[in-house]
């Protein structure tokens, strides 16, 4: 089977087409919420706030008794949050209030306490008010049967509070998408195993982790495997039993003398939909399908395999959670903050750092683009996106990047 080189947008585009329905939706409490997804909208169910109420601390009147001030008023009561005046303001009327408590009836103003004095039960308005002022009016923030959120939504802590100011005590959010996660190769041990000459110790899938964690999902680590095609095998039908909706593999996807992966892969019955990416880091992207889950295997470098879940794993994630930007371009606008050389027929993507310069981001990149290199992805705050043959740029052009933060990376 021949496979091409084919572009980014491609790729992203064939994944996302090919991606199962959303995972199905389950609910959790309001306090639990964070950082799940919707699965339906956010309707309230119930109007805030539920009464007009004041929005300051002073006295609740008819603005009308205001209007030649200095005025005197006789106070009749108080109305605090929480403790409503249960009588009415008639002229000439007043009733102490304070910030969130309900408007007596009657009243249609707040003088605030700043602008009022008090000669015993009697309040002297120094001030004039207009009608409504200080005054928070009834469904001001949102009213019963207001979509307040949209399904596909991940719920920010802002979005919780909402949701709870909206008398959600349990909301239908999609559950998590489980991705298996399997490292390979013989050259790999875990950190704090006793390490061989030749090897080199696994770090690739805590970073993957790590972005399945950050778009919503759930990882599974599945280990390490080593380069034989039936322990690969046995790697794939633990990944099946776990449930998983995805399995990433980590090294071994291209087509060397121990790249085994594919070819294990394909025994096992995978539907290889496309492999091989122009792009760098990260061409020996594989994608298909193994039974019910979606395979990504991504590149066994460092600096690839994250390079490639950021641009693959993480919309893929957020497709199965419903979200209808899953493939939308996350790239803002910034400067170089360096030369660049001309780019040939791969898109790059170059680790950098940021500073602010004049206003916007200036991005420059770190001293060397080698994919292995871990300490430099660290200390990396983004990616510069070079398209293919892409002719030089000096420093101070526009480039685009795509932030980490921004990713929640």
């Amino acid at each position: 089977m021949s496979f091409g080189l084919i572009s980014v947008e491609e790729a992203l585009a064939r994944m996302l087409a090919a991606a199962p329905r959303p995972v199905a939706a389950e609910t959790t409490a309001v306090e639990e919420a964070l950082g799940r997804t919707l699965a339906e909208d956010l309707v309230a169910l119930r109007t805030q706030p539920p009464f007009a109420n004041s929005a300051m601390d002073g006295y609740a009147l008819a603005a009308a008794d205001t209007a030649t001030a200095p005025a005197r008023l006789k106070v009749i009561g108080e109305s605090a949050a929480g403790r409503a005046f249960a009588g009415r303001v008639n002229r000439g009327e007043a009733v102490r209030i304070f910030t969130g408590a309900p408007m007596p009836e009657g009243a249609n103003a707040v003088l605030i306490q700043e602008k009022a004095s008090r000669d015993g039960d009697m309040l002297i308005a120094e001030a004039s008010e207009a009608p409504g002022a200080n005054v928070r009016e009834t469904g001001i923030d949102f009213a019963s049967g207001e979509r307040l959120l949209p399904a596909g939504r991940r719920l920010t802590p802002r979005d919780v509070a909402l949701a709870a100011a909206a008398n959600h005590a349990r909301l239908s959010v999609r559950r998590r998408p489980r991705v298996a996660i399997l490292a390979t190769g013989d050259e790999l041990a875990r950190p704090g195993e006793a390490i061989g000459p030749a090897q080199i110790v696994a770090s690739n899938n805590y970073a993957v982790a790590g972005i399945v964690v950050a778009s919503g999902g759930e990882p599974i680590d599945l280990g390490i495997a080593i380069d034989d095609v039936a322990a690969l095998a046995a790697s794939f039908k633990r990944a099946a039993v776990t449930k998983a909706d995805v399995l990433v593999t980590l090294g071994g996807a291209s087509v060397g003398d121990y790249d085994l992966v594919q070819k294990a892969l394909i025994e096992s019955g995978l539907d290889l939909g496309f492999w091989r990416i122009a792009m760098r880091p990260g061409k020996p992207l594989m994608h298909g399908r193994l039974g019910q889950m979606t395979v990504l295997g991504l590149p066994g470098n460092p600096v690839s395999s994250v390079v490639c879940a950021i641009l693959f794993l993480r919309p893929l994630l957020l497709q199965l959670l419903g979200d209808p930007d899953a493939g939308a371009d996350v790239s803002e606008a910034a400067v170089l903050g360096a030369d660049v050389r001309k780019n040939d027929l791969r898109q790059d993507y170059l680790r950098a750092t940021l500073a602010e310069q004049e206003g916007q981001w200036s991005a420059t990149p770190v001293e060397s683009q080698d994919s292995s290199l871990v300490k430099l992805l660290a200390q990396a705050e983004c990616l510069i996106v070079r398209k293919p043959h892409a002719p030089p740029a000096k420093r101070g052009e526009a480039c685009r990047i795509i932030r980490f933060d921004r990713i929640g990376l």
